[in-house]
């Protein structure tokens, strides 16, 4: 009994022994999580304020909100085209094109001078608003709304690039009108930027396109916040961009339908309230997880439109909830970078630019999300970037463009690209044969801490 109470207690003693230690570092993290907690933030934090942070995040969620998009049109598309068109992949190819003609337009613009932009606004502006006027007398009325121009088989709606052509008129024209120092009267701020959105706003008015209209609208109203016009100026201005819109609800009776089956869908669940009835439980039935990639129901002619204005649906009944959650959260980074670039930049035209785009492209998710979920009435304004349309695809990656050369010019940003070296579309094209360059951007402020800045280290 003895050698057995011994052996017993040796085995104890062997087996707590070969236990690891407890560090002190781990000891002080467990008996102050609160430390640890802030460690954790420390570190996040470092993390944000690094110099391509803001480049990272544009470039990474807008590619995942792509790639997505591809997938959820390819999939909430394919009942309607085989229906339609006798193959399941039509949609979904009009779509690739459009991003294999969207994407070299964002690298381009990305890798433009803000000077560019500036010098475009005014040719766009122009573009933008005699195809506003065009579409009034040669373009196509569908879903109540006259935005489509059909040239044979290419079709394109003028309002989607009469967006960025207004962020970047105003941007410049408020820019201007800061060097000059007459921003502090409100004339100033508001001629002719107020007479020319009017204009744009009109013309999309006369085709009944309300999503459309409340885009511009937020446009303007994010160039004079982020100007510094004075809150009663601005508070103005939302009052009359707020009557406006229900002067154009008020004005049409299918908008009024639309209120009257958004308020209560589920009476009118066989009329008015059809879509957003079959939206939501689309949604509901993914539960957390979702049916799975391409296993929808809904979009068996059960959704309207599933794959432009209500693909968010879809994506909660293949992705279920924590897809949707995913969407949601890669918007918000997406629109934490743009105004993180906002407010790093010097130059007043590139934060008016900058945020102005962020407000455009977030503003639309969100009346999109909202409008699928059913806190907002059914604008028919497409999801950015997930959405079927090369109408809208196309300037909103112009507009990530665009941010990307901003992100570039961020303090510290260019010493950080140098220091990275050639990315994998440079080295290829060197293997190639094919000499490229990174040619330091002119005017971008250098990283003090970086070995090739001028001054004290």
């Amino acid at each position: 009994m003895r050698a057995g109470d011994g052996s017993g207690k040796t085995a104890a003693t062997a087996k707590t022994a070969a236990r690891p230690k407890a560090s002190p570092a781990s000891a002080t993290r467990l008996a102050n999580p609160a430390e640890a907690l802030g460690g954790q933030l420390a570190a996040v934090r470092e993390l944000l304020g690094r110099p391509l942070t803001s480049y990272y995040l544009v470039i990474g969620c807008g590619s995942l909100l792509l790639a997505l998009g591809l997938m959820m049109v390819l999939s909430a598309s394919s009942v309607h085209a085989q229906q339609t068109w006798g193959t399941p992949f039509e949609l979904f190819g009009r779509q690739a094109i459009s991003v294999s003609v969207a994407l070299p337009v964002m690298w381009f613009c990305a890798r433009a001078s803000p000077r560019f932009f500036r010098l475009a606004a005014y040719p766009l502006m122009a573009m933008a608003i005699i195809g506003l006027t065009l579409v009034l007398f040669i373009g196509s009325e569908e879903f109540g709304a006259q935005r489509w121009i059909y040239l044979g088989p290419l079709n394109f709606q003028p309002s989607e690039p009469a967006k960025l052509a207004l962020l970047l008129w105003g941007a410049d024209l408020l820019a201007r009108k800061e060097r000059q120092g007459t921003l502090k009267e409100w004339r100033h701020l508001l001629i002719p930027l107020m007479p020319g959105v009017v204009l744009m706003a009109i013309l999309v008015m006369v085709g009944r396109d309300l999503g459309s209209t409340i885009m511009l609208l937020l446009i303007f109203l994010a160039l004079l916040w982020v100007v510094g016009a004075p809150m009663r100026l601005f508070g103005g201005m939302v009052g009359v961009a707020g009557s406006a819109t229900v002067i154009m609800i008020i004005l049409e009776p299918f908008r009024l339908s639309r209120i009257q089956g958004w308020q209560d869908p589920w009476k009118y669940a066989s009329s008015d309230g059809f879509q957003l009835v079959q939206g939501l439980m689309a949604m509901g039935s993914g539960k957390w997880f979702g049916r799975g990639l391409g296993a929808s129901r809904a979009k068996w002619n059960y959704v309207p439109h599933a794959e432009t204005d209500f693909i968010f649906s879809i994506l909660g009944e293949e992705l279920g909830l924590l897809g949707t959650l995913v969407v949601v959260g890669l918007y918000g980074l997406l629109g934490y970078a743009g105004l993180r670039i906002a407010a790093r930049a010097d130059d007043t035209f590139v934060r008016l630019a900058a945020a102005a785009a962020t407000a455009w492209i977030t503003g639309q998710a969100i009346v999109n999300i909202g409008a699928v979920i059913g806190l907002l009435p059914i604008t028919g304004i497409p999801l950015p970037l997930v959405s079927y349309g090369g109408s809208a695809l196309l300037p909103t990656l112009a507009a990530l463009g665009m941010l990307l050369s901003f992100a570039k010019r961020e303090p510290g940003a260019q010493a950080a690209l140098d220091a990275r070296g050639p990315g994998p579309l440079a080295r290829a094209l060197s293997w190639l044969g094919v000499r490229t360059g990174k040619p330091r951007i002119p005017g971008a402020p250098q990283d003090p801490r970086s070995a090739n800045a001028k001054g004290p280290r």
